[in-house]
């Protein structure tokens, strides 16, 4: 990347799934490095933001991560177009969580664009002994609806940071491929910025003193 800019790309995320399934500590995560396990539900949308890095390009994610509850949905999905990529979260020690996911994945599919990169995320795989959905019905989930597929854990960190890097390793794929109109930023997709250059003070002497 060039020293002239801020960034090559910014990518906007949205996290959505049922309430407590752990999207704002799997963002918390991501961001920050930190987990809290007690967490006030996300009223609306959140927002959080990081760098990485792709194949040598300086990426910003921008995230939000949206409330669970139906009386937020309408919220929700106003942010749906912009997103040009989506982690979609379930609780694999809650059922009712997974049986979901086909609402979620309809409503994020009907509302956003129809190349958004999808990614599954099973959600606290930290807690095995309590686990209520298997890893192979996640990723056969996964698979016949044409999504990436992860199992987290948002206390120990594992895979966080692989399922928001993978997921823009593919969007950015998909830019290079010409699959994303990167002049439409409605698409998720902003092109890089310049750095303002250093000002430089007014030379008044116009060159008449001599040292």
């Amino acid at each position: 990347m060039s020293s002239n800019y801020a960034y090559d790309y910014i990518i906007k995320y949205i996290i959505i799934g049922d309430t407590g399934v752990g999207k704002s500590c799997l963002l918390l995560q991501f961001t920050d490095r930190r987990f809290q396990p007690a967490h006030d539900l996300t009223i609306g949308v959140e927002f959080g933001a990081r760098f990485v890095d792709v194949e040598g390009k300086k990426i910003k994610l921008q995230i939000w991560d949206t409330a669970g509850q139906e009386s937020f949905r309408s919220i929700t999905r106003s942010y749906y177009r912009g997103a040009a990529g989506a982690l979609l979260v379930y609780d694999i020690t809650r059922r009712e969580t997974f049986d979901h996911l086909l609402i979620w994945l309809e409503d994020a599919r009907q509302h956003s664009n129809s190349n958004t990169t999808i990614m599954l995320i099973g959600n606290k795989s930290d807690l095995e002994s309590k686990r209520a959905v298997s890893f192979a019905e996640g990723e056969a989930f996964a698979q016949q609806h044409g999504l990436f597929f992860m199992e987290t854990s948002a206390k120990t960190a594992d895979n966080v940071e692989e399922s928001f890097v993978d997921t823009a390793k593919d969007i950015y794929e998909k830019i290079k491929q010409g699959v994303f109109d990167v002049s439409n930023e409605s698409n998720g997709i902003k092109v890089g910025g310049h750095l303002q250059p250093k000002t430089l003070p007014l030379d008044t002497n116009n060159g008449n003193n001599c040292c």
